[in-house]
């Protein structure tokens, strides 16, 4: 074993050891010892670059299947979403729709248990009525998950043994999250560089035990599709594409920004247009008939506490929170909104008119890490997304999204500043190979034409 590996392989176990604190001991000073981990991630990706290719991939393999199972050593650490997937769960599988009734509504009250409807003398819970506290957060408003992630949390309710709480969907993340690892191993061996070390940039990334296992976020579920549908799917097979797109948007809506990737180049030219319509179609057939059943089921608006959602985390407005953080530096907040609009459709006629059709994922992790940097959202599980894009196109710098999306989430005051760094940390990246025609680092190899040398690496 080479002393690369070696180091390699320590700096993993060092890693493995903080987010299995983490997670089993809940240490006070969380985001202390979150940055620790992504400390060790970073350091352990470089000292990866100089592990051969064999090894580098039973490397990424064994070590993300270490990192992923620290997630089911605990509880929730920082979220409570999945607490409102176990209650829809459980809704369902009572014949109910779960956009129909809030979960503090009394009609709902035979379905409460001790676990989710607590009494409150037992913590520091949301109050519901009387003594009951529940731990789902939002118990007054209607879901606002869309139906794909719905019917998952149907399955999940299902196939789980009474009293299981919160670790089914803890183990449904370990397995859908290993899953994307093994696939992004396979794809980044496919590649022309062969570089199977960029697919530790998701199997390692701490983001994903702490938001797809631990805190068992259904984003996961979209980047799975996602992964599926610009990685693993040929570029003929548009159908095929198109609907793997539409389920991750109906799965949770922020993949949404990621269609456009499969669409790179479509203003190109009529052939364009076709493979965009025929992956677009699809896409949106597929949406349709995941919500037909719910609209048919349910007396409220299957989009649930949407509009609402939207209001209270202020995107309906300039002014609220640190939303547009990065552009309010700039401009006036009157002028946010429409300023990063005008960005995002720039970006998007980009993608579109000169975007490469052969590497859908680079136009998808630039529109997708792109608005997450100009919304600078206070929620770090939607930048799991950003991650895989990372490992199937080998764009390191926007690794800087997801951590600055953990500081928003665990630092009060330090969302701005952190995507402020990230995209300083991006634009240095773009920067950096701007001489080199816009190949990712390292250069592709590709292959040799017949009776030519392989160009040099």
């Amino acid at each position: 074993m080479s002393r690369r590996t070696l180091l390699a392989a320590a700096l993993l176990a060092a890693q493995v050891a903080v987010l299995a604190a983490i997670f089993r001991a809940a240490p006070a000073g969380l985001p202390w010892w979150y940055g620790a981990a992504w400390a060790l991630f970073a350091a352990a990706v470089w000292a990866l670059r100089g592990v051969p290719g064999p090894a580098a991939g039973r490397l990424v393999l064994a070590g993300g299947l270490a990192v992923i199972a620290t997630g089911l050593l605990g509880p929730p650490a920082t979220s409570t979403d999945s607490y409102r997937y176990a209650w829809d769960g459980r809704v369902q599988a009572a014949g109910l729709s779960p956009y129909d009734h809030a979960p503090a509504d009394p009609a709902l009250a035979a379905l409460r248990d001790p676990w989710l409807f607590p009494a409150c003398s037992e913590g520091h819970f949301y109050p519901v009525e009387g003594d009951t506290c529940t731990r789902i957060n939002r118990p007054g408003v209607h879901t606002i998950y869309p139906p794909l992630a719905e019917a998952y949390f149907l399955l999940v309710d299902r196939l789980s043994p009474e009293g299981a709480r919160h670790a089914p969907l803890q183990v449904a993340g370990a397995l859908v999250a290993a899953g994307v690892l093994v696939v992004l191993v396979v794809l980044r061996r496919r590649a022309a560089n062969r570089a199977v070390y960029w697919a530790a940039c998701w199997a390692w990334c701490p983001a994903v035990p702490m938001e797809a296992v631990n805190n068992a976020h259904v984003d996961l579920l979209a980047v799975a599709a996602v992964v599926l549908a610009l990685g693993a799917v040929p570029r003929g097979a548009v159908a095929g594409r198109g609907l793997l797109l539409g389920a991750a948007v109906a799965i949770k809506l922020v993949p949404a920004v990621a269609l456009p990737g499969a669409l790179s180049g479509a203003l190109a030219g009529r052939e364009g247009a076709r493979r965009a319509l025929r992956t677009l179609l699809p896409a949106v057939l597929l949406v349709a008939a995941a919500y037909l059943p719910y609209v048919l089921a349910s007396r409220s608006s299957v989009l649930g506490y949407l509009s609402g959602y939207l209001a209270e985390e202020g995107y309906d407005e300039a002014g609220a929170r640190d939303r547009y953080g990065l552009v309010r530096w700039l401009l006036p907040d009157s002028w946010a909104l429409p300023a990063v609009l005008a960005v995002l459709a720039a970006l998007l006629f980009h993608v579109l008119r000169h975007g490469d059709p052969d590497r859908p994922e680079r136009g998808a992790l630039l529109l997708t890490g792109s608005a997450l940097l100009l919304l600078t959202p206070g929620y770090s599980w939607y930048a799991l997304l950003v991650v895989a894009l990372v490992a199937l196109d080998g764009r390191w710098e926007w690794l800087g999204v997801p951590l600055a999306g953990a500081a928003a989430y665990l630092v009060p005051g330090a969302g701005t500043p952190a995507y402020a760094l990230a995209a300083a940390l991006v634009i240095a990246g773009a920067a950096a190979r701007s001489g080199r025609a816009g190949a990712p680092w390292p250069p592709r190899r590709l292959p040799a034409a017949p009776g030519r040398a392989a160009p040099p690496p």
